[in-house]
């Protein structure tokens, strides 16, 4: 392979990984992957390959300095042009066509899924206002009377005794993915509710997860689809330890909202 080839290939492989970061920036994909402070990176970073990408593809001609009279190319890699291009191509493709930018069961259960609050790995606090007063203040209440809460608020209320108190036996609605409850659901009345709580990365993300008990027979709702949920909470002792239990009195499908995950504070 001649040198000025051989440079038009590498530049080329430079741009598809330009491509592929600036694709998943500007199609949203991005939020999935990144919290929001991480996300310029993976934009200047796009636009810092394009630039050299780019340059190195207009330059590919000029062989001066480059090349020698044995027509080998002693500026670039001493590893053959087709294996820097696999090890450049390969798995960019193979990535992009793998991913669902979404997490299998396994991967779930695996990040926190089916974990009790004690055991969790998250390292954040949720202060809720001290009174009754102070959470009407600061949350909305809906039609039905109920409090909307994040998630992550209800999960954490678990560590803190203060917070129990103030929320155990009060009509709170959530937003979350609904999933099957695997333990200590032998009436299978009970289903799972989470959202991934994300620092930095997909990589080092957790699943925030509370306990749905519906009484009955929960109603069909899409496997690991958004629903919001209102009803009772509570904070039982599940299979040895105090986990946060909320009684449905309404569940409803809902379309998944613009940041699908808890971002870092």
């Amino acid at each position: 392979m001649s040198p000025k080839l051989s440079r038009i290939l590498l530049s080329l492989a430079v741009l598809s990984w330009s491509v592929t970061l600036l694709y998943f920036h500007t199609s949203g994909r991005i939020t999935r992957y990144l919290a929001p402070d991480f996300r310029l990176i993976c934009l200047i970073g796009g636009l810092g390959l394009a630039v050299l990408g780019i340059f190195n593809l207009v330059m590919a001609g000029d062989q001066d300095g480059h090349a020698c009279e044995d027509g080998h190319d002693h500026g670039s890699s001493d590893l053959p042009t087709t294996v820097v291009l696999l090890l450049m191509l390969v798995p960019l493709g193979l990535s992009l066509a793998w991913s669902k930018d979404a997490y299998s069961s396994g991967a779930l259960a695996r990040k926190g899924l089916y974990e009790t609050p004690s055991r969790s790995q998250i390292t954040t606090t949720a202060a809720l206002p001290i009174t009754r007063e102070d959470l009407e203040k600061s949350h909305r209440k809906t039609a039905d009377g109920s409090l909307e809460f994040d998630l992550i608020e209800l999960f954490l209320a678990t560590g803190d005794r203060d917070q129990q108190r103030l929320l155990d036996g009060m009509k709170v609605a959530t937003l979350g993915r609904i999933v099957d409850e695997r333990d200590h659901n032998a009436a299978g009345t009970r289903k799972r509710l989470y959202r991934l709580f994300m620092t930095c990365c997909a990589a080092d993300s957790r699943a925030i997860p509370i306990i749905l008990e519906f009484g009955k027979t929960p109603p069909p709702l899409p496997d690991n689809g958004w629903v919001r949920v209102s009803g009772t909470l509570g904070f039982p002792i599940v299979g040895g330890v105090m986990q946060p239990v909320l009684t449905v009195d309404q569940a409803s499908a809902v379309t998944a909202p613009a940041e699908e995950s808890f971002q870092r504070r």
